[in-house]
Order: structure tokens, then C-alpha cells, then sequence
């Protein structure tokens, strides 16, 4: 399938570059594996509830990407 998903539609993804203390990053690959995410995809889910928490979340924010691996192209 070549479409995008309807929040994604257009929209490239943000890259950032992130330094963490070691005993941190273990800490979120441990939590991720244990929900069978990545660390991004992690990071990213705990930064989103952080800001709807905080009252901050973008109302134009597309949803998180499916977990799992994404469709082959062929």
C-alpha cells in the first residue's frame, strides 16, 4: 500500500537529537521492550501524555504511528 495513514497524510516527522545520562536510556529501553516499543516510539508516547497532562497537546497532533514493523513496499 503506498497511502499514508489519514494524520500522517503530508507530514514528515520531526527528527531530534537527544542526549540522555546511560542509566536513563537503560531505563526506557527496558520500560519500551517491556511494551514492545521502540525507544522513539516510546519517548514519543510518554512526551505526548506529558503534554496532555500539562494541558499543552497540539490539537493538530496526527495519532501515534501502528506498533509493530511497518508494511513492506512490495
Amino acid at each position: 500500500m503506498a497511502e499514508s495513514s489519514a494524520g500522517e497524510a503530508g507530514r514528515e516527522r520531526k527528527s531530534v537529537l537527544l542526549r540522555l545520562d546511560p542509566a536513563v536510556h537503560e531505563a526506557l529501553t527496558r520500560w519500551a521492550a517491556d511494551d514492545l516499543r521502540s525507544v522513539n516510539a516510546h519517548i514519543e508516547l510518554l512526551l505526548r501524555q506529558a503534554l496532555a497532562h500539562a494541558g499543552r497537546a497540539p490539537k493538530d497532533a496526527g495519532p501515534l504511528p501502528r506498533r509493530g514493523r511497518p508494511p513492506s513496499s512490495s
